[in-house]
């Protein structure tokens, strides 16, 4: 019984072929969440393809109703060794955005888990199905080189609509927080910063998805017999998102603004750089805040992005002056940004450059968060992933994208660490998402390292 024994274990369950099985059953199940239904799949996935290979490996399972009508279910599971010692949560989701079945490239469906050389094709391969079967993979292999006991208890939380906001997460973990009580929380979701590279990240940013409108009149009028005296909504409302974002990407609303970056948090960003895998974009000189590097514009900053715009027929443009416009945009943000007042502030700034007229709402929210990265727990989980790998990982204040993390570092009072197991070019939410092998056999071996580091007497910053 030793930690060797347990990262072979965690070697030969990918080796043999079985972690390639376990995922393919669960990608075939087609559990979209973000039709605005929950489809019956969600249920199944949770019984099926966590609950039973869960009970074999010791654990009491609950299917919780989502109390928002249109969510799926949550599944609650616990393994408990003894109430004397410490607890591990861990989270996944079992939902997918849409397959896009008609988009992907020939020969490649998107329920049907499919091996070309290194890359595993097929939606959910990247989020979640095939991080979550990695985690469970390994605490598996961490139980039988343990032989049977892991001395700490685990509780795992899975829902199935994360894709759609995760409605009724908040709900549940509030009436079910004695049941999902923790020391710790360790989970898998998000990118690494390169393929190539462990990554540990320790929240996430915040985002907040807002529409500006313009209604104008009721319809449109020939742009021939009435431009010039009419005023068009879409101009109008592109010079009032100019006084919001200036040409280079720059917030302008300055209480929007994040507070500067905290010394702490420029330190672990120093020397990690944004992109250069296969797929990535090329990186827009000038763009973004002056004065920071890539990695702080997109994970210790806030950007104000235009998501989508509409005004008349863009499919069949005509000669008329639209009657209204309208732009869909989205507020990514750190810590410290008062975001709960997003409405009232671009209200205020709008109304204060002349566009009282634009109508402000907000669609979607979901806060940010940021474990301090001088923790013990950081220290504890870097090392961990440098004995199991060879490679000290990069370690992120938060992620660039959003995760309902406040759940558990504000709701549940827990150090929330986050190992992701997909990179930034595996195609997550868009047609032929994957999974590449060789970071997926390497995060089992570090997600095997760390639950057999929990285990360990004096080894964990249990206190």
């Amino acid at each position: 019984m030793s930690r060797s024994n347990c990262l072979a274990a965690a070697d030969a369950y990918f080796e043999s072929g079985r972690f390639f099985a376990d995922l393919k059953e669960r990608v075939a199940c087609r559990t979209e969440s973000d039709t605005g239904a929950a489809p019956p799949a969600l249920t199944t996935y949770l019984t099926e393809k966590i609950a039973a290979p869960l009970a074999q490996l010791g654990f009491e399972s609950e299917i919780v109703a989502n109390p928002v009508q249109t969510g799926g279910p949550f599944l609650i599971a616990q393994r408990i060794e003894s109430s004397a010692l410490p607890t591990l949560l861990t989270y996944g989701h079992g939902d997918v955005v849409s397959g896009q079945a008609g988009a992907w490239r020939a020969g490649l469906d998107p329920w049907e888990l499919t091996r070309e050389g290194d890359r595993w094709y097929g939606r959910g391969t990247a989020d979640n199905k095939g991080q979550h079967t990695i985690s469970l993979g390994a605490l598996a292999a961490t139980l039988a080189a343990r032989g049977g006991k892991l001395g700490y208890n685990v509780k795992v939380l899975l829902e199935t609509g994360e894709e759609a906001g995760s409605p009724g997460l908040h709900e549940v973990c509030r009436t079910h927080a004695a049941r999902l009580a923790a020391d710790v929380f360790l989970a898998c979701d998000g990118p690494r910063v390169h393929a190539a590279q462990p990554t540990l990240f320790l929240g996430s940013r915040g985002a907040v998805n807002f529409t500006l409108r313009l209604r104008a009149r009721d319809r449109s009028y020939h742009s021939g017999n009435w431009g010039g005296v009419l005023a068009n909504p879409a101009t109008v409302l592109a010079h009032a998102l100019a006084t919001m974002v200036d040409r280079h990407g720059r917030i302008l609303v300055e209480t929007l603004r994040p507070p500067a970056p905290p010394a702490s948090v420029r330190r672990v960003l120093e020397g990690v750089e944004v992109g250069g895998d296969d797929g990535d974009p090329l990186l827009d000189a000038g763009w973004g805040e002056p004065g920071l590097t890539p990695a702080e514009r997109l994970m210790a900053w806030n950007t104000i992005e235009v998501l989508a715009m509409s005004a008349g027929s863009p499919q069949r443009p005509v000669n008329a002056i639209p009657g209204q416009a309208v732009a869909f945009c989205q507020l990514r943000f750190v810590v410290g940004t008062p975001w709960r007042e997003l409405r009232d502030i671009v209200r205020t700034h709008l109304d204060a450059h002349g566009f009282r007229e634009i109508e402000v709402d907000v669609t979607l929210a979901g806060a940010a968060t940021r474990l301090d990265v001088d923790n013990p727990w950081v220290t504890w989980a870097q090392r961990s992933i440098e004995r199991s790998t060879g490679k000290r990982p990069t370690t992120l204040p938060n992620l660039g994208g959003s995760l309902p993390n406040d759940v558990f570092a504000e709701l549940l009072g827990l150090p929330t660490l986050w190992v992701p197991h997909s990179y930034p070019a595996c195609a997550q939410h868009a047609p032929n998402e994957h999974l590449l092998e060789p970071v997926a056999r390497e995060g089992l071996r570090i997600m095997a390292g760390l639950y057999w580091d929990l285990g360990e007497p004096a080894g964990a910053p249990w206190s």
